[in-house]
């Protein structure tokens, strides 16, 4: 069977990457700046403070395909570690307790360290051309 728009999936990849990285990283202006929302920002030296730089330049570094394997496996760790430090303990039911963005983005950013930035990458640009000779 051939798959519907086979020939876009490293272009629908590439937009998945940066949209979710961009995402991810106004979770980070949101702790650090207060933006967006009502201008409270968390102090640097605090967890959240933490999260919030994780967030910011975890986030845009995925978003520019920037080291985009350890960046992506490091936010998907601190996406875990959300899940099961806030939400976790309301109960085991991401839908119930609220934390079905955080295992989304888990999982989200696993994939996306075990595959790779792709396309329209900074990454892509640090590779070596490959040699061809005749």
């Amino acid at each position: 069977m051939t798959r519907i728009l086979g020939n876009f999936a490293p272009y629908f990849f590439a937009l998945l990457r940066i949209v979710s990285g961009l995402l991810f990283a106004m979770h980070g202006t949101q702790k650090l700046l207060g933006w967006p929302g009502d201008g409270t920002s968390m102090p640097l030296a605090s967890m959240m403070g933490f999260a919030g730089v994780v967030e910011l330049v975890g986030g845009l570094m995925i978003a520019f395909g920037l080291f985009t394997g350890i960046a992506a496996f490091i936010a998907c760790g601190q996406m875990a570690a959300a899940f099961f430090m806030a939400h976790f303990p309301k109960g085991p039911i991401p839908l119930l307790n609220q934390g079905e963005l955080a295992m989304l983005y888990c999982f989200l950013f696993l994939y996306i360290a075990a595959h790779g930035a792709g396309i329209w990458s900074l990454d892509a640009l640090r590779k070596p051309k490959p040699v061809v000779t005749y």
